[in-house]
C-alpha cells in the first residue's frame, strides 16, 4: 500500500506546473472534415492546375524581363516607336494570348462538367446524402474550393500578362485593346470568363448526371459564350464622336487620340446630318459632291484606350451576376435532388 502511495506521489510531482500543450494545438493548419475529403478527391485536377499557372506565370515573367530589356536597350520610353517597335516581337503575343484564350474553355470542360456529374454518376452523391452532412455543405464545398482555385489561376494568369503586355499596350500593331487578344485576357475578365464558364459546367453536369455527355456539352456552352461576348464586347464602352468643320479633304480628318480605336467616320453637312463614305463615289469630283451635300467636315465615332478598364469591369460585373444566378439554381436544385 505504501508503495502504491509512494508512486502516486512521484507521478504528480513529476507533472509539469504549467500548462499543457496537447499534440494536436502543435500542429500546422491543415484542411480537415469536408474541406479535406472534397480536395483530397479532386487533388489531382487541383494540383495540375496550379502548377501549369506557376509555370505559365513564370513564362511570362520571364516574356515581361526580356521584352524590357530589350526596349530599354532601343531607347524605349524616350525614343518613338520606329526605334524600339521592331525590338517587340508581336507574334510572341499573339501566340500566348490565343493560347490563354482556351483557359475559360478547358477549366468549364475539365473541371466544371465533371464537378457533380461525376459523383451523380458513380453514385458518390448517395453515399454523400446518407451521411450527416446535408447537401448545401456539400455542394458549398465543391463549388468554393473550386472557384477558389480557379479565381487564383486565372487571377495570376491575368496580371502576368497584364504586365507583360503593359508597356506596349499603345501599339496597336502588337495587340489591339480591344480585340481579344488583350482585352479578354487582362484584368478582371479572365476570372468572370471562366467561373461563369465553370459554374454553367456544373450545372449543366447536375442537370445530366453523366460526365461525357455533360463534357460535351459544357463545351458546346463555353463556345457559345465566347461567341457572344466577342459580339457584346465593344456595346460595354460608351463611344465618343468627334467633328471638323474645316472641309472633307485627306488632311482634314480630326486627330484621335492615341491608339483609340475608330468605329465608325462618316461626312457631315452645314445642317448636321452625316454622310457615308459612299456618297461621293459617283460624283464628278469631290469638290462638285461638297457643294451639292454641302458638306463641310468629318464625324468620327471612337472607343479611346481610357474606357478598357471601366468596360472590363462593367463586363465582368455582368458575368459575376450571371454566375451567381447560376449558382443560386444549382443550390436550389440540389437541395430538392441531389442523388
Amino acid at each position: 500500500m505504501s508503495n502504491l502511495t509512494k508512486t502516486s506521489t512521484t507521478n504528480r510531482s513529476a507533472r509539469p506546473n504549467g500548462p499543457t500543450t496537447s499534440p494536436a494545438a502543435t500542429r500546422s493548419p491543415r484542411l480537415s472534415g469536408m474541406n479535406w475529403l472534397i480536395w483530397r478527391q479532386h487533388r489531382a485536377g487541383f494540383w495540375t492546375l496550379l502548377a501549369l499557372t506557376a509555370l505559365s506565370a513564370a513564362g511570362l515573367i520571364y516574356q515581361r524581363t526580356d521584352l524590357m530589356n530589350q526596349l530599354t536597350t532601343h531607347g524605349w520610353p524616350d525614343s518613338s516607336p520606329d526605334k524600339w517597335l521592331p525590338a517587340v516581337h508581336p507574334q510572341r503575343f499573339q501566340l500566348v494570348s490565343y493560347g490563354l484564350g482556351f483557359v475559360p474553355i478547358v477549366l468549364g470542360v475539365f473541371l466544371g462538367a465533371p464537378l457533380l456529374a461525376g459523383d451523380l454518376e458513380n453514385g458518390t452523391a448517395k453515399l454523400v446524402a446518407s451521411q450527416s452532412v446535408t447537401p448545401s455543405r456539400w455542394l458549398a464545398t465543391k463549388l468554393g474550393i473550386s472557384a477558389l482555385v480557379v479565381i487564383l489561376c486565372t487571377a495570376a494568369l491575368s496580371i502576368a500578362f497584364g504586365r507583360w503586355w503593359g508597356p506596349v499596350k499603345y501599339e496597336p500593331t502588337v495587340l489591339g485593346w480591344s480585340d481579344g487578344t488583350a482585352f479578354d485576357n487582362t484584368g478582371p475578365v479572365p476570372v468572370a470568363l471562366a467561373l461563369f464558364t465553370v459554374v454553367g459546367g456544373v450545372a449543366i453536369g447536375m442537370l445530366l448526371r453523366r460526365t461525357l455527355i455533360s463534357m460535351v456539352v459544357t463545351f458546346a456552352f463555353a463556345v457559345v459564350v465566347q461567341v457572344v461576348w466577342h459580339f457584346q464586347r465593344l456595346n460595354l464602352g460608351h463611344v465618343v464622336t468627334i467633328t471638323t468643320h474645316k472641309g472633307i479633304g485627306p488632311t482634314t480628318s480630326p486627330q484621335l487620340p492615341e491608339a483609340a480605336l475608330e468605329i465608325d467616320t462618316s461626312m457631315i453637312s452645314g445642317s448636321g446630318q452625316t454622310y457615308g463614305w459612299g456618297t461621293c463615289a459617283h460624283e464628278a469630283s469631290e469638290k462638285v459632291c461638297a457643294e451639292k451635300f454641302d458638306l463641310v467636315g468629318w464625324s468620327v465615332d471612337y472607343l479611346p484606350i481610357s474606357q478598357m478598364s471601366g468596360m472590363q469591369w462593367f463586363g465582368a460585373s455582368i458575368l459575376f451576376i450571371l454566375t451567381a444566378a447560376i449558382t443560386v439554381f444549382i443550390f436550389i436544385r440540389g437541395r430538392k435532388r441531389i442523388v
